[in-house]
């Protein structure tokens, strides 16, 4: 299947690869769809500007196309980038960041924020880092400290503190995406695997349904 674009200009919605976080909406003819193909950096076609434009071209804010999508008329395009910079021209990470009364929605991609960090600080280490001081010691420390804090989760939970298990919980995320780079396993792999789970309906005959059939 190939892009209609016998009326013209069809919508592209950009996501981000690797957290699937929409980071804009813009518009291809079949020039820029080739350009996009050829370069696998994203380009567009402006409606206003009555041109073509490269993302990132003057910022430096590319778009790195991992796979590109069609929908089932073949007239909207779904791209999945590996973003190098922020996609909204105002600094954000998104554009969509507004809500409808004007308030500014929160970020939902703070584990791919996170995830990057800690990678980063594993290919260029940083003086005093605590981050790579768990990757000096390696995968025993980091699982020793991951089943400690996964016995102060609990033990928040028992005294019914729920600011201490909002603390252990972040302590207990944190060293899990820390083992995840330590061992070289992305974040999206997790996320996929959690997706596939639960898209699987679970069969309410059995008993001790298996945690895989969510």
């Amino acid at each position: 299947m190939k892009p209609d674009f016998t009326k013209g200009l069809i919508p592209a919605i950009v996501i981000d690869d690797q957290n699937g976080e929409v980071l804009m909406l813009a518009y291809m003819d079949e020039t820029a769809f080739q350009r996009t193909l050829e370069t696998k950096e994203t380009w567009f076609y402006s409606r206003s500007r009555e041109e073509y434009w490269n993302k990132g071209a003057t910022s430096g804010n590319k778009q790195l196309v991992k796979s590109i999508q069609l929908d089932c008329d073949a007239d909207t395009l779904l791209v999945r980038v590996e973003p190098l910079g922020p996609a909204c021209h105002t600094g954000a990470n998104s554009c969509f960041f507004a809500t409808l009364d004007g308030e500014v929605a929160e970020s939902t991609s703070i584990y791919a924020d996170l995830m990057d960090e800690i990678e980063e600080r594993k290919k260029a280490p940083v003086a005093g880092s605590y981050t790579n001081y768990l990757f000096e010691k390696g995968t025993d420390k980091i699982a020793k400290k991951l089943i400690e804090e996964a016995g102060e989760v609990i033990i928040a939970a028992k005294n019914n503190d729920k600011e201490e298990l909002i603390n252990e919980c972040s302590d207990l995320l944190y060293h899990t995406l820390v083992l995840l780079a330590e061992k070289g396993v992305s974040l999206k792999s997790v996320e996929d695997e959690l997706r596939k789970r639960s898209s699987k309906k679970a069969n309410a005959k059995e008993e001790r349904p298996e945690i895989k059939n969510w």
